[in-house]
């Protein structure tokens, strides 16, 4: 029997992904918009940023707990939103729920998962570690609306509003690999085929709709997004709203002004706008 391999880092990690998944899936999770430019500088700002030691502090007790949104987790990690992650494996987002409980810490939920928000919540049962439901505004209000209160109803504790994808970023490789969510698997938190597949684009579309997710945000989601529609999640939800996708001090203002519970500084992993800073970069700002 062939050892099992070791995983010690998260390059590690990504070694092993680029072993073992197959070219749709592996393109969607490691691109980003354009040439990629944000994302290689997302890795180059943490690589810049250096640590400056203290010595002689008695470190024989760490603690690194803080409270986010009123509820204790073990350390400021958290999981981010991920789609669709039962293209990398069969337990998918019930395997990082999981996981996000054994470290103690929260995890976000895509909205575009391939398990649904109920399944998500099932598997980690009389847990204490916070979930979010990260949202995308749909054309349809009411399909929006259900997912919100489905958070709610299963445990949910804050919902995460994207606000930077009124179209998807254009990312090359989707487009050349025509990107479709396999056959087997669907958006699990919604039971409309409309809504729930991601087939492949139709040979005839345009070079920017040629990816699958591509041509179904054009369908699907809100372009006219803007700050009323964040006043909206916010007479809907009845727990904290916050705004996932801010990269300046002008937004942020706004989004205080609005109202909302938190925000999340954020270039959506450098998917949607190349050229645009470096996350850790804008924070001081």
């Amino acid at each position: 029997m062939a050892a099992q391999p070791s995983f010690v880092s998260l390059d590690d990690f990504e070694k092993h992904a680029y072993a073992r998944l197959d070219r749709n899936a592996l393109d969607y999770y490691r691109s980003g918009a354009q040439d990629m430019i944000t994302v290689r500088e997302n890795q180059r700002a943490f690589d810049r940023i250096v640590v400056r030691p203290r010595v002689l502090r008695d470190v024989s007790t760490i603690d690194m707990q803080v409270t986010v949104q009123g509820q204790p987790i073990s350390s400021p990690i958290c999981i981010a939103p991920t789609a669709m992650q039962r293209m990398a494996h069969p337990e998918g987002e019930c395997a990082t729920a999981r996981a996000s409980v054994r470290k103690d810490t929260c995890m976000i939920l895509s909205s575009w998962s391939t398990t649904s928000i109920e399944d998500v919540a099932a598997s980690t049962p009389n847990s204490h570690a916070p979930k979010w439901l990260q949202l995308y505004i749909y054309k349809d209000r009411e399909a929006t609306k259900r997912l919100i209160e489905r958070a709610q109803d299963s445990g949910y504790t804050a919902i995460a509003l994207t606000v930077d994808t009124p179209f998807l970023g254009r990312r090359l490789a989707d487009i050349r690999n025509r990107f479709q969510l396999p056959p087997h698997l669907t958006m699990a938190n919604f039971s409309d085929q409309g809504k729930a597949q991601v087939g492949k684009a139709d040979a005839a579309s345009a070079a920017d709709n040629a990816s699958g997710l591509a041509a179904y945000v054009a369908s699907q989601i809100d372009p006219t997004l803007s700050w009323k529609h964040v006043q909206w999640v916010k007479s809907v939800a009845r727990i904290p709203v916050l705004v996932k996708g801010i990269l300046t001090a002008e937004d942020a203002r706004l989004a205080v002004d609005a109202g909302v519970d938190g925000i999340i500084v954020s270039n959506h992993g450098g998917r949607q706008i190349d050229t645009a800073p470096a996350t850790i970069d804008v924070l001081e700002e």
